[in-house]
């Protein structure tokens, strides 16, 4: 008899826990947004020595892609060369023109590496088109002069 108890009890549990659980499901759940078709953005190159970070706006600056040579699978100093930022470019530029129907960007290029010209050249072979080049790249000065008196 306290076998058949323990079997009741059990499996009168079991609905009462899945049926809690799915309440959970639906509370958690939030209405899905859809993909964003945005037919022209922007394409951000940062190219350094030891990578190249790609990354596809919209004109307003929200990401909606974004590769790197590191997250392709390059490791160490085949992170920096030209071949891992066009791999990172084309990958970038797939997603986006897939999901976004992006088809025209403007280019802007940040830094000195090995990636900058490639990355450009990759977007174009996928079948974008690209509708300026700019670049952004920080150029020092010296700066402004330092708080405090003068050294003699």
């Amino acid at each position: 008899m306290a076998e058949e108890e323990i079997k009741n009890t059990t499996a009168t549990k079991a609905p009462e826990a899945a049926k809690a659980e799915e309440a959970k499901k639906a509370v958690s759940k939030k209405a899905k947004k859809g993909k964003r078709i945005v037919t022209s953005g922007q394409m951000h190159i940062n190219a350094t020595f030891n990578n190249t970070i790609i990354s596809f706006s919209d004109k307003s600056g929200e990401v909606l892609a974004a590769s790197s040579a590191g997250a392709n699978g390059f490791r160490g100093s085949k992170k920096g060369t030209a071949y891992a930022a066009q791999i990172a470019a084309e990958k970038a530029a797939e997603i986006v023109k897939k999901e976004h129907g992006m088809n025209s960007v403007d280019v802007y290029v940040k830094g000195i590496g090995l990636g900058r010209d490639s990355a450009i050249r990759a977007v174009s072979t996928v079948g974008m088109k690209i509708d300026s080049i700019t670049d952004v790249t920080p150029i020092a000065h010296g700066g402004v002069r330092p708080k405090g008196e003068r050294k003699p």
